[in-house]
């Protein structure tokens, strides 16, 4: 059985990487379905009807089965060298996964709720909310390439400071964007 752990691993990083992919772009839909309310009133519906649509299929075809392939194959890795448990880089990461999960069911919840019509989260919040997954995937890639838990304390350090330049781009992007409209 130890001769499929490669392609384990593979299917590991090609579900994390779809997975992730799936985020950004649903998320990034949910920005510009909270900016149809700029929109002409006799566009929006339509809008809203089409970023659903595809929100769903985004949720659905993309982001959900490519969670379940990387839980799966990175479950199967762990199953064919328990080993790892006894690091504990493993478990910051799998907790770190559980809390990707959630944010994934987060964003089943503002797909419905957007589809109910009482989402009144500003564009703002969902361009910020876009950049979770990023801080997620940098803190993930970095416990599962240098396995060692008292780097991960410095570089967590770092992954904060990239979270707090992500936010100050998107607010310098909002403030830019905000100019060129008036």
């Amino acid at each position: 059985m130890l001769e499929y752990y490669g392609y384990f691993k593979a299917f590991h990083i090609v579900g994390f990487v779809s997975w992730f992919a799936g985020l950004f772009y649903l998320v990034r839909m949910f920005v510009y379905r909270a900016e149809v309310n700029e929109k002409p009133e006799h566009l929006r519906e339509d809008w809203k009807k089409q970023f659903s649509i595809m929100e769903w299929r985004v949720y659905k075809m993309i982001a959900t089965p490519a969670m379940v392939i990387t839980w799966i194959c990175g479950l199967s890795m762990l199953a064919l060298n328990p080993g790892i448990f006894q690091q504990s880089w493993i478990h910051v990461k799998l907790t770190l996964l559980v809390l990707l999960v959630v944010y994934h069911f987060s964003c089943r919840r503002v797909i419905v709720m957007q589809d109910k019509d009482i989402d009144t989260r500003s564009s703002m919040f969902y361009r910020l909310f876009n950049e979770l997954p990023t801080l997620f995937l940098v803190a993930i890639v970095l416990l599962a390439v240098m396995r060692d838990l008292l780097d991960f304390v410095k570089l967590f350090f770092g992954i904060l400071i990239f979270g707090f330049l992500l936010y100050t781009f998107v607010k310098a992007y909002k403030r830019r964007r905000e100019k060129s409209n008036v």
